[in-house]
C-alpha cells in the first residue's frame, strides 16, 4: 500500500471549499494589513534612525535569534518551554505550508504529490510529535502564568486570548485528525502508527460512528480554519504581534559597539531641544521596542535598582513609552515615567543583555536625563550639581586641584608626557586613582608591576581631566563633549600608541564614545594588560594559595565581554575563586554606574551593600575587583553591612603586586 492520505478528505476539494476558504483568508489578511499600517504610522512619529546597514550581519543575527531561540533559551524553565513551543509551532506551520503547496498547487495544477511513502510517514510523525509538544509546553506556560505566577509577571487580557486561541487551534487540529483516522486508518496500524497522537484520539472517537464522525470532522475543519484565520487577523491588535515585532527587532538590533551612546550635535544651530521629554523626541526604534516587548520581566528581574526597591522597572519604562505612543501621544514622557525612576538607572546593561526582544532600555533613559540636564538644568541632587561644577573648574568631580593630579606618581619616578613623551604606554589614571587614597594604592601597584616587567609608563599628570563618562551618563552631554575633545587633542598631540586604564568606565569611553571624535588609539584594561604580561613570562610571580570571590564590573563584563582574563590572572596568583551566585554576564551592579558614583543613594536598599552581602555568603574573605568605582562602593558597602571582619575588597593589581617574584620586586 502507498503511505499517504487524502488531504481534503470529507470536505471536498472543489470550488465550494476553496472559494470561501481563500475569500476568508483575504479578509483576514486585509484586517491584518490595516492593523499593521496603523502601527507603522505610530512608529513614524519618532525620529529617523538607520538600522538597515550591514544587512547580511543583521539577517544572520535575526535568524540565529529567532530560529535558534538563543536569547529566549538563556533563562531555563519558562525560556526552555517557550523555545520548545516556538520550534513545535514552527514545524506545524511548515507542515501546513507543505500541505497547501501539494493540495492547492502542485497536485491541483500539475498532478505532483510529494507527501507520500517514507517522506509522508516521517512528515506525519513529526507533525504529531510537534503538536503534542506544543500543547504540553503551552500548558506549562499557562500554569506558570495563572497558577504559580512569579512575582512581577504582568498578566493582561491578551495573555488569555493567546493561550485560548493557541490551545483551540492545536486541540481542534488533533480532533480533526482523530475523526479522519477513526474512519480511514483506525484499523490500519502500519499507517496509523506514524500518527500516534491522532491514532489515540481516533480510538477515543471510534464509538461515535462514521456518520457522526464525518459531521464532526466537517464542523471542526471549518472551525479550525476560522481559528487559524483569526490568529492572522488579530496579530497586530494583540500581544501576538510580538511574533513579528520581536523577530523584526532582532534585525533592527544595535550591532555595536555595545553600550555606545549617540553623540549629540551641540553645534547645530537649528536644534531647539536636546534629549527627550515628548514622544516625537525619541527615535522610531524606541517606539518599536514597546511593541516588541513581551512583558517577560527578565529585564526587571535583572535590574539592580528594581531589586533594591527603587522606583525603576526597565520593563515598565518601555511599556509606558508604548502607552504614550498608542494612547496619549501628547503626554510628557518624563512626568509619565517619573524622575526618580529615570535617575535610578546605573546603566549596567543587565536589562539589555538579557532581553530576548533586542530592546534598548538604557538609551531611552539617558535621552530623558539629557532633557532634564540640558533643558531644565535639573540633577538628582545638590551633590551631583556640585560634582559637575567641580569638574568644570578642576577637571574632576572630587573637588581636588588639577595641579596635584599627578603627585601620587612622583615617588615612583613616573613622569608626565609633557616632561618625557617617549614611553611604552600611557596610563590614563582616572579621577579616583589620581586623588582617592584608597585607589591611589591601586595605581601605585599597577606602576610597580609595569616597572617590574620593564614597561615604561607615562601619565598626563595635571593635563589629564575626567574622561567625562559619569557626566555623560547623567545627561550632561555638553560637559562630556568639552572634556572629551580636550582629552583627545592632548593625547593625540603626544603621538601615543597604546593606553592602559585601571578604570573600566574610562576604558569603555575611550574605546567607544571617543571614536566619534576621531580617536583611534588602542586602549587596554589593566586586568587584560597584566594577564598578557604574566602569560608572556614578562612578569614572574609567586603563586600562593588564597581564597577569594570576584566581582565582574558591568563596564568590563557586560559592556565589553571581558570575563576570562581577570580570572586567569587570579588563578595565576594561586587564587581559588568562589563565584557569587550572580557572576559574569549576570553579575549584580556595584551601584556606581550611570553617573550614580556622584549621587547619594536615598531610596530603597543600597545596591553596594546588597552586592557586598552576596560576596560575604561565599565565605571567601576577599572580594577582588578591577574598577575604582566598584572598589570605592565596596569599601563603603562593607561598612554599611558591618562586615569589616568578614570581607576585604581589593583590586587585582594590589594582590598581584604583593606576589612579585623577588628578582622583580
Amino acid at each position: 500500500m502507498e503511505f499517504t492520505r487524502e488531504i481534503y478528505w470529507n470536505v471536498g476539494h472543489g470550488f465550494a471549499t476553496l472559494a470561501p476558504m481563500y475569500g476568508l483568508l483575504l479578509v483576514a489578511v486585509a484586517i491584518f494589513a490595516l492593523g499593521l499600517v496603523k502601527r507603522l504610522k505610530v512608529y513614524r512619529l519618532g525620529q529617523p534612525l538607520d538600522r538597515t546597514d550591514q544587512r547580511r550581519e543583521r539577517i544572520k543575527h535575526m535568524l540565529e535569534t529567532v530560529l535558534l531561540q538563543t536569547k529566549v533559551s538563556r533563562v531555563p524553565g519558562a525560556g526552555t518551554a517557550h523555545a520548545l513551543f516556538f520550534w513545535s509551532f514552527f514545524v506545524l506551520f511548515i507542515g501546513t505550508t507543505l500541505i497547501v503547496l501539494q493540495a492547492d498547487f502542485s497536485d491541483l495544477l500539475f498532478g505532483i504529490k510529494f507527501l507520500k511513502g517514507t517522506f509522508y510517514k516521517l512528515f506525519s510523525l513529526t507533525l504529531d510529535l510537534a503538536g503534542l509538544t506544543a500543547i504540553l509546553m503551552l500548558a506549562g506556560l499557562l500554569v506558570r502564568r495563572y497558577m504559580v505566577r512569579p512575582q512581577g509577571l504582568v498578566t493582561k487580557g491578551d495573555d488569555a486570548l493567546m493561550h485560548g486561541l493557541l490551545f483551540a487551534i492545536l486541540i481542534t487540529g488533533f480532533l480533526i485528525e482523530g475523526a479522519r483516522m477513526a474512519v480511514t486508518e483506525l484499523y490500519v496500524p502500519q499507517l496509523a502508527a506514524w500518527s500516534p497522537v491522532g491514532w489515540g484520539v481516533a480510538a477515543l472517537l471510534a464509538g461515535v460512528g462514521e456518520p457522526g464522525l464525518r459531521t464532526l470532522h466537517t464542523g471542526l475543519w471549518w472551525f479550525h480554519l476560522l481559528l487559524a484565520l483569526a490568529f492572522i487577523a488579530v496579530l497586530p491588535y494583540s500581544k501576538f504581534r510580538h511574533i513579528l515585532t520581536t523577530s523584526a527587532n532582532a534585525f533592527f538590533a544595535d550591532l555595536g559597539p555595545v553600550g555606545k551612546l549617540s553623540t549629540v550635535n551641540l553645534e547645530d544651530e537649528n536644534t531647539e531641544k536636546f534629549g527627550a521629554n515628548e514622544l516625537a523626541d525619541l527615535r522610531w526604534k524606541d517606539i518599536f521596542d514597546a511593541d516588541a516587548c513581551t512583558l517577560c520581566k527578565r529585564c526587571q528581574d535583572r535590574c539592580p535598582a528594581y531589586a533594591t526597591g527603587k522606583p525603576l522597572s526597565p520593563m515598565q519604562v518601555v511599556n509606558q513609552i508604548g502607552e504614550v505612543a498608542f494612547a496619549k501621544p501628547d503626554a510628557n514622557l518624563i512626568e509619565t515615567i517619573g524622575r526618580e525612576a529615570i535617575w535610578a538607572c546605573t546603566t549596567c546593561r543587565a536589562c539589555q543583555d538579557i532581553c530576548p526582544a533586542s530592546i534598548e532600555h538604557v538609551g531611552k533613559i539617558v535621552e530623558m536625563r539629557r532633557n532634564l540636564v540640558l533643558m531644565e538644568g535639573e540633577f538628582p541632587g545638590e551633590e551631583v550639581m556640585a560634582a559637575m561644577e567641580q569638574t568644570e573648574v578642576n577637571g574632576n568631580p572630587l573637588g581636588m586641584g588639577y595641579a596635584s593630579r599627578g603627585d601620587w606618581a612622583e615617588p615612583l619616578g613616573v613622569k608626565p608626557l609633557s616632561e618625557d613623551p617617549e614611553v611604552d604606554v600611557l596610563y590614563f589614571v582616572g579621577c579616583y586613582a589620581s586623588f582617592d587614597k584608597r585607589n591611589i594604592a591601586v595605581a601605585t601597584s599597577f606602576i610597580k608591576l609595569c616597572q617590574a616587567a620593564g614597561i615604561k609608563v607615562g601619565i598626563l599628570g595635571k593635563e589629564e581631566k575626567c574622561c567625562g563618562e559619569p557626566m555623560r551618563k547623567m545627561g550632561n552631554e555638553y560637559l562630556y563633549q568639552t572634556l572629551a575633545m580636550e582629552t583627545v587633542e592632548i593625547i593625540k598631540g603626544y603621538g601615543v600608541k597604546k593606553i592602559v586604564t585601571t578604570c573600566p568606565h574610562c576604558f569603555n569611553t575611550l574605546t567607544k564614545d571617543y571614536r566619534d571624535f576621531d580617536f583611534d588609539i588602542e586602549v587596554v584594561p589593566h586586568a587584560l594588560f597584566l594577564e598578557e604580561l604574566v602569560t608572556g613570562g614578562k612578569l614572574p610571580i609567586k603563586a600562593e594559595d588564597f581564597a577569594c570571590t570576584y566581582h565582574d564590573s558591568c563596564y568590563l563584563g557586560r559592556h565589553n565581554g571581558l570575563y576570562d582574563a581577570p580570572r586567569k590572572l587570579i588563578r595565576s596568583m594561586g587564587g581559588r575563586i568562589v563565584e557569587m551566585a550572580k557572576n559574569r554576564d549576570q553579575a549584580f551592579c556595584c551601584s556606581a554606574g550611570g553617573g550614580r558614583i556622584l549621587a547619594e543613594e536615598k531610596l530603597g536598599e543600597r545596591i553596594n551593600v546588597k552586592r557586598v552581602q552576596m560576596a560575604v555568603t561565599t565565605g571567601a574573605g576577599q572580594l577582588l575587583a578591577n574598577c575604582p568605582f566598584c572598589l570605592t562602593m565596596f569599601e563603603d558597602g562593607v561598612k554599611g553591612a558591618n562586615v569589616e571582619e568578614q570581607l576585604r575588597p581589593r583590586d587585582i593589581a594590589e594582590v598581584l603586586a604583593e606576589r612579585l617574584a623577588s628578582e622583580n620586586a
